[in-house]
């Protein structure tokens, strides 16, 4: 296909038609008359040799190659936004930006509170908007990172992307205050035992699939999409939880729970900042890059982050 033969309104024209499966409603929508929504559906069916849209009593359902399209096509024009709004040149001092970031509850508890108060001091026209991570992360990455400026997520759960190494981190277990049946140290036979409290997808995380490598299956009694909720739904029960030492620091005294160490030698966790190869070369993606790495440096110091430019 010769990208310079298409016309790339007609993309925008297309996901407008996919998502309203209404002519007059796609036209509305990107600013064009019904005559022309119609010659630009027109189009779109002879170059996919499709109907796209087919009508079913008073209303449009997309047929098979449509809905196959719907995903797709919303990624493409996400990326060609982005590429289209790509800079030469970037003075974070002066410029006023928006970075999306996918991040979870921990990632922004240990690390994005000291990115937001790094681009506080020294960008005060950026904003910084981190939205939770979902199961969507492992599902769909490329069309997750087409739609934002980078993802919090620490090594071994996605991979080939470009991504830059933050900090390092440990995993330690909860348990109860209170709760009897576990000694001065966490054994394997208790992990067996116990009912757990776990995060989102349990075998997500490479930590969580080494439980399993060691022959324990976590029976999961109650899954949460929050971090920080765990030592809560820990406290008080016959739980455990597995958690980063990190966290678990920043949460000390505020939960009556015991902070463990494994029962075994725990794969450790990197965190880092992945992103989609189109942002690679834009100056406002770099400098955020550079300055998240300069700010993981900081957590992995476990000094505060310091403003101004990198020495």
């Amino acid at each position: 296909m010769n990208l310079a033969s298409l016309d790339l309104n007609l993309v925008v024209a297309l996901r407008a038609l996919l998502e309203e499966r209404n002519v007059t409603k796609a036209g509305r929508r990107i600013g064009l008359s019904q005559s022309a929504m119609s010659a630009a559906l027109a189009r779109l069916r002879r170059h996919f040799d499709d109907d796209l849209l087919s009508r079913t009593g008073a209303r449009y359902e997309l047929t098979a190659l449509g809905l196959a399209l719907l995903g797709r096509t919303a990624t493409a024009c996400d990326l060609l936004e982005r590429v289209f709004t790509s800079q030469a040149d970037f003075d974070p001092a002066r410029e006023e930006h928006e970075f999306t970031l996918v991040a979870s509850d921990y990632a922004v508890a240990v690390f994005g509170v000291e990115l937001a108060r790094t681009v506080h001091a020294e960008a005060p026209g950026i904003r910084l908007r981190f939205k939770q991570a979902s199961t969507e992360v492992i599902e769909d990455t490329t069309a997750l990172l087409s739609t934002v400026d980078g993802l919090l997520m620490p090594h071994g759960i996605i991979r080939g992307f470009p991504a830059v190494d933050l900090y390092r981190d440990s995993w330690v277990y909860l348990v109860a205050d209170d709760n009897p049946e576990v000694g001065e140290q966490l054994t394997l036979d208790d992990l067996a035992r116990l009912p757990w409290v776990t995060y989102q997808r349990t075998y997500d995380a490479p930590a969580a699939r080494q439980i399993g490598l060691l022959g324990i299956e976590p029976r999961v009694e109650i899954s949460v999409d929050s971090f920080q909720l765990m030592p809560l739904l820990v406290a008080g029960t016959r739980r455990v939880a597995l958690i980063q030492e990190r966290l678990a620091e920043r949460l000390g005294g505020l939960v009556p729970v015991r902070v463990m160490e494994p029962p075994y030698d725990a794969v450790p966790l990197q965190e880092a900042l992945w992103w989609h190869p189109v942002h690679t070369h834009d100056a406002a993606h770099i400098w955020l890059r550079e300055t998240a790495a300069r700010v993981g440096e900081a957590v992995n110091a476990d000094r505060p982050t310091i403003s101004g430019p990198p020495i």
